[in-house]
């Protein structure tokens, strides 16, 4: 039996950023993964594949549309498929690699198997058995199920299939508009197929802002995809080769059938817990299947902490690092903390969504007072220059304390431009702190501040 002060079960973005954080801070350290390689879901077929696949078909898009615009004359690239395959794998592979060096460089033993929690401090993983005076679960999700449709990854198929399809579909039906249904979707638009999305609600990613769900889908529709909204998904039916969906429209009950060579079925993730024997504990469980845990991420079983994806909260890898961080410092006797009210969402089609804080909706039901600035990016230099002028920056600040309660980016760069929001949210910022900062011209970031200039006395450029 070997011994330890901290194990790890699993090793996404949330538990080897927790197991490198606790050996930094002195702890011997385990992480247990039963996949031939680190990383988890994200690194291996989430969001490290998914955005070089999301790259490579936006370079197709930019060389079919935009290029001869610039004086770039000359034949548009064919699709390669089998070579884009080949770098989205290499992508991983090198991104999997540094996190085995970085194992190694802070000194965490790779336990190789799936394990299992026989009993409060041990860890079973096939044969061998070992002792840790706290074991953090970092699990991670799988995707979710819906009744009617079953799952082969060859024709109907989860986010995993979709990174690996053996050619380009002619006919593609995503069930589902949230983020991966959408990007994914996004990614074989590009590449010519003819992409449907099917959706029970009646407005693509649910939970954000109105506006930017509005103008989001807009341009997806103008960029060429299908979408049939406030639609239930009764089944679907494979052949070897094809597959039909059939789905009622909620407003009239009617029944429709669409033909697909693939059906990507993007209805959400739920925990993996499967297997660790946290029924035989006794760990408290919520009805959706995620472990309760307390303020300081443990469990009702004392040394056993959860993390990610298998708690409450958004499943996104960013907020599993933070909290794999601040568990990593709980454990060492230190004050860990994360601050859930400043956690970005990001979804990377072209323009990108970007969102954090409060949305308008949550605060007019909460009665909080407050002014919307708003910038287009058809106002921002650098935008149009790139043929990236669709979408705006929405800032939302207290009414009477000018305080930032949340903004929503639709337009490029989001993901990155999110997090100068982020860091003024952090430190209690004002609309006016970022109105009264210098940015660079001609840059993106200029369509922030403008946004912020507009919940004062008015943008600049507009």
């Amino acid at each position: 039996m070997a011994n330890y002060d901290v194990i790890i079960i699993g090793s996404g973005p949330g538990g080897y950023v927790c197991a490198i954080r606790c050996a930094q801070l002195g702890l011997k350290t385990a992480c247990v993964e039963g996949r031939e390689t680190l990383g988890g879901t994200c690194l291996n077929v989430g969001c490290i594949p998914s955005k070089a696949l999301l790259h490579a078909s936006h370079m197709l898009h930019e060389a079919e549309h935009n290029f001869a615009k610039m004086g770039l004359k000359g034949k548009s690239p064919s699709v390669d498929w089998k070579g884009m395959l080949a770098y989205k794998d290499d992508v991983i592979g090198q991104n999997t690699k540094g996190i085995e060096f970085l194992f190694k460089k802070n000194k965490v033993d790779w336990i190789k198997g799936w394990a299992s929690i026989p009993a409060a401090g041990q860890v079973q993983v096939g044969d061998e058995l070992h002792s840790a005076k706290n074991i953090i679960v970092a699990s991670g999700s799988e995707p979710s199920s819906l009744p009617g449709v079953e799952v082969d990854e060859k024709i109907v198929v989860t986010s995993t299939g979709a990174l690996d399809l053996g050619k380009v579909p002619k006919k593609m039906v995503v069930i589902g508009a949230g983020v991966i249904g959408l990007e994914l979707g996004s990614v074989y638009n590009r590449l010519g197929t003819e992409v449907t999305v099917i959706e029970y609600l009646d407005a693509v990613t649910p939970g954000m802002d109105a506006e930017v769900q509005k103008t989001f889908q807009r341009l997806l529709k103008k960029q060429g995809m299908n979408f049939v909204m406030g639609a239930a998904v009764q089944k679907t039916e494979a052949t070897k080769t094809k597959a039909k969906v059939t789905y009622k429209l909620r407003k009239d009950d009617s029944e429709h059938v669409i033909d697909a060579d693939v059906v990507l079925l993007a209805t959400g993730r739920q925990p993996f817990t499967d297997g660790l024997g946290l029924d035989k504990l006794g760990v408290d469980m919520s009805p959706r299947g995620q472990i309760t845990v307390g303020d300081d991420w443990q469990t009702n079983v004392k040394g056993l902490y959860a993390i990610g994806d298998v708690i409450d909260g958004p499943m996104l890898a960013h907020k599993a690092e933070d909290e794999g961080m601040a568990v990593a410092e709980r454990v060492a006797g230190k004050h860990g903390h994360v601050n859930y009210g400043v956690i970005p969402g990001v979804i990377y089609t072209h323009p990108e969504v970007a969102t954090v804080g409060q949305t308008e909706q949550q605060l007019k039901e909460a009665g909080h007072a407050y002014k919307v600035g708003k910038f287009s990016f058809m106002g921002n230099g650098r935008a149009k220059a790139n043929f990236a002028g669709d979408g705006f920056v929405k800032l939302l600040a207290d009414k009477e304390t000018d305080r930032i309660l949340g903004c929503h980016i639709i337009g490029p760069g989001a993901g990155d431009l999110i997090h100068e929001i982020c860091v003024a949210m952090e430190f209690g910022a004002s609309a006016e702190d970022v109105a009264l900062t210098c940015h660079a011209h001609p840059t993106y970031s200029e369509a922030v501040r403008e946004a912020a200039l507009a919940c004062g006395d008015g943008a600049i450029h507009s």
